[in-house]
């Protein structure tokens, strides 16, 4: 059941006693995706708290444009009810953020489980965008177009979640897209495993391999036929991931 977490923060909890990890979804998700890892034989009599990031599901969005630091910041709160260091598990966009998390507050986190998540920006990304839609951006940084030219290339060439947010969530998608986490990576000295999935082809593989190299204690598992959505096609990988970080720091 939905409760309360922190000011303008939803979550649901599992298990008794304060949380041994905290879960955060990807863009345009909920707390809700973690319910196959969370139901894993490995995870039995662990407690968790998943939340909904704000601006997704219960939790009303922010008031401003955030990034990833800005999201960890809002949440850190959260890890004071822990009575001792919890793990901090990430998909997609939540995993910038539990990265982001742990290098705020190193003291209050086990470790991470990481997945499918932009950690740094894909290598070529910028060759990607057509040309006529890069030379939009360029002219409008220079105020040759109006912003409303910007606005409009964009909804055009813009991704299916660019075209679904609106307003201020429209505008987070625009900065944390364009952030890349390489201070993060290097200040934190938790162990850290990555689980990707082979055919994930928003962030590929490719993303993982630079970031374990930033890292101090990295590990990569690739899962062959699976996809972006990892909580939903190897649940049990990710359980498995969770359970041997817990067991290997209590």
């Amino acid at each position: 059941m939905l409760s309360a977490v922190g000011e303008g923060i939803f979550g649901e909890r599992t298990g008794s006693g304060p949380a041994e990890m905290l879960l955060l979804h990807g863009w345009g998700r909920t707390h809700r995706d973690w319910a196959p890892v969370l139901g894993d034989p490995a995870l039995e009599d662990t407690s968790s708290l998943a939340i909904d990031l704000p601006g997704f599901g219960a939790s009303p969005a922010p008031g401003e444009p955030w990034g990833a630091r800005e999201y960890a910041a809002a949440i850190e709160g959260i890890l004071d009810e822990a009575t001792t260091p919890v793990v901090l598990v990430g998909h997609s966009r939540g995993g910038a953020i539990a990265l982001c998390l742990a290098a705020r507050r190193p003291e209050a986190v086990r470790g991470l489980v990481l997945t499918g998540a932009p950690l740094l920006r894909r290598a070529g990304s910028a060759s990607k965008a057509p040309l006529s839609y890069r030379l939009i951006k360029t002219a409008a940084r220079l105020k040759l177009v109006p912003p409303a030219r910007l606005e409009e290339a964009r909804a055009t060439h813009g991704s299916a979640d660019y075209r679904a947010a609106t307003g201020v969530m429209r505008d987070i998608l625009v900065r944390v897209v364009n952030e890349s986490y390489e201070p993060e990576l290097s200040a934190v000295h938790h162990e850290v495993r990555l689980v990707w999935g082979a055919e994930d082809h928003d962030v590929p593989v490719e993303v993982a391999q630079r970031a374990q190299g930033h890292l101090d204690r990295g590990s990569l598992e690739v899962v062959e036929g699976a996809g972006h959505l990892t909580p939903r096609d190897c649940p049990e990988v990710l359980a498995r991931a969770i359970a041997a970080v817990l067991e290997a720091q209590r």
